[in-house]
């Protein structure tokens, strides 16, 4: 019993562990907080949506490298995040930025969602006002014609 709860609790503390390797962590306190600041907005190309901070692939280490590189040498956090934006496009922000063309993607779900909505709500009002059809059956015209065709 006592072995399987310590298993568990090893189990449990391990799961939040992060892929930063101690050859990875900067001497400086501060630097490495920002560069763990940094590696977790960042989106891993190979595991896709896990951050690089958690992603153990090889290009998420050179990533985490570049950053605290890039920190090392005296960049600021929004110089560091335009260096790898430009270097890897806009597909590595875990938050994509809402400004230029991408306005138009955090747009387009809500309005094409009240269009459907009101468009739905129309069809249905619609519906709801239509005369029911009328089953007055044929006129003496329809019914000489129908009696003509069925004779041939």
């Amino acid at each position: 019993m006592i072995r399987a709860l310590t298993f568990l609790i090893a189990v449990a503390l391990a799961v939040p562990a992060l892929a930063v390797q101690p050859d990875e962590i900067l001497d400086d306190p501060a630097l490495e907080s920002r560069a763990r600041d940094i590696s977790a907005g960042l989106r891993c190309l190979v595991c896709r949506n896990e951050s690089i901070d958690e992603s153990n692939a090889d290009l998420a280490r050179d990533m985490r490298l570049l950053v605290r590189e890039r920190l090392v040498e005296g960049d600021s956090d929004a110089e560091v995040m335009a260096f790898v934006v430009e270097r890897y496009g806009e597909y590595v922000l875990l938050r994509p930025t809402t400004d230029g063309i991408n306005i138009v993607l955090w747009i387009a779900a809500p309005v094409l969602f009240l269009i459907a909505l009101g468009s739905s709500l129309l069809y249905l009002r619609s519906r709801a006002s239509a005369q029911e059809p009328t089953n007055s059956g044929l006129s003496p015209e329809e019914e000489a014609r129908l009696k003509e065709l069925l004779k041939d």
